[in-house]
Formats: C-alpha cells, structure tokens, sequence
C-alpha cells in the first residue's frame, strides 16, 4: 500500500501580473513557487474534443499542467485509489499531479495544454497499463 503521507494531485493558483488594459503574464519558477524543479516543458494543442489522452501514470515524474487556452479536464486516480476531478480553465490554474497518479484527459476544441515535468522524456518511466499500475503502486 502507498505511505500515508504520499503526496496527491491539487491546484495551484499561480500570481499572475498585469490588467485588463495590457493583459497579463504568470510565471513558473524553479525553488520559487514550484512544488519541483522542472527540466522538461512541452505543449499540446488541436486535440479533437472527442479524444481522451493520457491513459497513464509516471514512475518518478512530477508534473505541473496548464489550460493556457480552453479547459482541460483531468480525471486522476491515486495509489490509493483515490479519485479526483480537476477542471483547468484559466491560465493561471496549474495542476500538480505527483508521480504515481494516474490520469485521463478531456479537452475543449481550443484547449492548449502546457505542462511542466521534473523529468527528461524516459519511455521505461511511464506505466501506460492500468493493471499494471495498480499492481507498481501498491508495492512501493
């Protein structure tokens, strides 16, 4: 079974800086209001609404997502077996979503997902099999 104290998936509300007049800039940083230090940044975009990506969970990746544009619905499950819901629709809203959480994802026509991990891209870190992941994580 997972640690008591594992970490679960939650929203971060990032600051963000500007007006309505100019418009506005939010702002990741690395030992400043990140729950990690990221080394991979990437983005997607013209995902058909009709689509659900994700359909895994990381090893030892640590990722923080953004709806930059649209809203982006993540249906995540913990360890533990826990279940949540989140909905990003503003671009200030990130999700943190720890390792060993798995995840499906729904998008909006318009939505761009922009997404900051603690990791490099490893193909071995991912656990693509929902069996499978039920059985890594109730033996960490």
């Amino acid at each position: 079974m997972c640690k008591a104290t594992y970490p679960t998936p939650r929203i971060i509300m990032f600051d963000k800086i500007g007006s309505s007049e100019l418009g506005y800039i939010t702002i990741a940083e690395n030992q400043r209001n990140m729950p990690f230090d990221f080394k991979r940044l990437y983005w997607t975009y013209f995902t058909p609404q009709d689509v659900v990506r994700g359909g895994h969970a990381h090893k030892d990746l640590q990722q923080v997502i953004f709806a930059v544009s649209g809203i982006i619905t993540f249906n995540t499950e913990d360890c533990q077996g826990n279940k949540e819901t989140f909905i990003l629709d503003h671009p200030a809203k990130g999700l943190y979503i720890p390792n060993l959480v798995w995840r499906d994802i729904h998008f909006s026509h318009t939505a761009v997902l922009l997404c900051l991990a603690s990791e490099y891209y490893v193909e071995e870190e991912y656990i693509r099999n929902y069996r499978e992941f039920k059985n890594y994580s109730y033996e960490v």
